[in-house]
């Protein structure tokens, strides 16, 4: 058979077919569907999505045959992907092309015919074909050719969205692994800044930078974890967070979650982990235990009609007298200050004080932080109570 010439740019052309990172690839219905619909609709025996690499012609889908592959030397798309329009090949032993082809004289089969459109690439390389194939020769009509062409302009399209996919994925690992070496490097000067200081208030404040730390480690961790770039399974978050809170507390005081699975956008994450942080950095420094029990912190999280959400933080603290530190931190302490700011950047509000059984904080939210509030919705601003966790530290 007449071998087709090597296209002048093959090196460019070669790197850019490797980079779909499809060539010996499981099947996937997106390629398959096509070829199968495309036999059916030109009632052809045999259609193909071929790509052409240096040394075969390779079937990213195929309906009709049942080799994966032939050696480029046998392969009429290697005559195609020389031209920008379809190649048709009406009788195959009638064109030196394709004439002394195995495929077309009868040593691996018999195919008479042959139309085939390059895949070309928006850099303008030609990785391959869609093409049809039958026993007997014939000609496309003009509505057939047409979609034939267009339907190749489709399998380009979803080699291309794959490709943008696969490429996202490894650019959102790099950010990955630097992220998390960035939050590991800062959590690590944190702990070694606090190794060499002396003053209480120094050692707390940096205890407080630390949880906020790791609240930042677990929701980016989260994220990874889903393919979903905006959206955070709040179950297992919340988990996350309660583990890490534990290691902060005083000995004896426990940390539980419950949340009913749901995914939620990562600023109401992002919110709650900082809310989170917060009530315990509080319950730890003021709530006191109830005589023979000790103290114990609960979150939960709960749908809360339709398109909201809420987020409860207790303490079963005991009631004791006011403490004039904790009056003195009001609703302008920094903790308070960050809480309302959480909340109200996501669009909720909070309500807080003493209940029967210990301090409750309440913060509703709403699924969608880009919702407005109603005027009765509105952020409100956290009053200190007297007893349990004030809402400040």
């Amino acid at each position: 058979m007449v071998l087709a010439h090597t296209p002048e740019d093959e090196h460019a052309r070669l790197a850019e077919l490797k980079s779909f990172g499809v060539l010996d690839s499981a099947p996937d219905p997106a390629f398959d569907e096509v070829v199968d619909l495309l036999a059916q609709m030109l009632d052809m025996p045999v259609a193909l999505v071929s790509l052409l690499d240096e040394r075969r012609q390779w079937f990213r889908a195929r309906h009709g045959i049942e080799l994966a592959e032939t050696p480029v030397d046998q392969a009429i798309c290697s005559h195609a992907i020389m031209s920008d329009e379809l190649l048709e090949i009406e009788d195959t032993l009638a064109d030196p092309r394709s004439a002394e082809n195995p495929f077309c004289c009868g040593v691996l089969g018999e195919m008479r015919y042959y139309a085939g459109v390059p895949l070309i690439t928006r850099a303008g390389h030609r990785i391959g074909t869609l093409c049809v194939l039958d026993h007997k020769p014939r000609k496309l009509t003009s509505p057939q050719r047409q979609l034939l062409t267009v339907m190749a302009r489709q399998v380009m399209r979803q080699l291309d969205l794959q490709r943008a996919l696969r490429n996202k994925e490894v650019l959102r690992e790099e950010i990955d692994h630097r992220v998390k070496n960035s939050l590991q490097t800062v959590a690590s000067t944190i702990r070694l800044y606090r190794a060499r200081i002396d003053s209480p208030e120094a050692k707390e404040a940096l205890n407080a930078v630390e949880r906020r730390v790791d609240a930042i480690a677990q929701l980016h961790a989260e994220l990874n974890l889903t393919s979903k770039m905006h959206h955070v399974q709040i179950d297992s978050y919340l988990e996350r967070v309660s583990l890490l809170l534990q290691r902060h507390v005083p000995q004896g005081m426990r940390i539980r979650s419950e949340a009913a699975p749901m995914e939620v956008d990562s600023r109401i994450a992002a919110a709650l982990g900082v809310i989170a942080n917060e009530f315990v950095a509080n319950a730890a420094k003021y709530a006191r235990p109830a005589e023979g029990s000790a103290v114990e912190i609960r979150f939960e999280m709960l749908s809360s009609g339709p398109g909201q959400v809420l987020f409860l933080c207790r303490d079963n603290g005991a009631a004791r007298p006011s403490d004039p530190a904790a009056d003195m931190l009001g609703s302008t302490a920094l903790g308070a200050r960050l809480m309302e700011a959480a909340a109200a950047q996501a669009g909720g509000r909070l309500t807080h004080g003493r209940e029967d059984d210990g301090y409750v904080l309440r913060a509703e939210l709403p699924l969608d932080p880009g919702a407005e509030l109603s005027p009765s919705e509105a952020p409100v601003t956290p009053q200190p109570a007297s007893g349990g966790a004030p809402a400040a530290g």
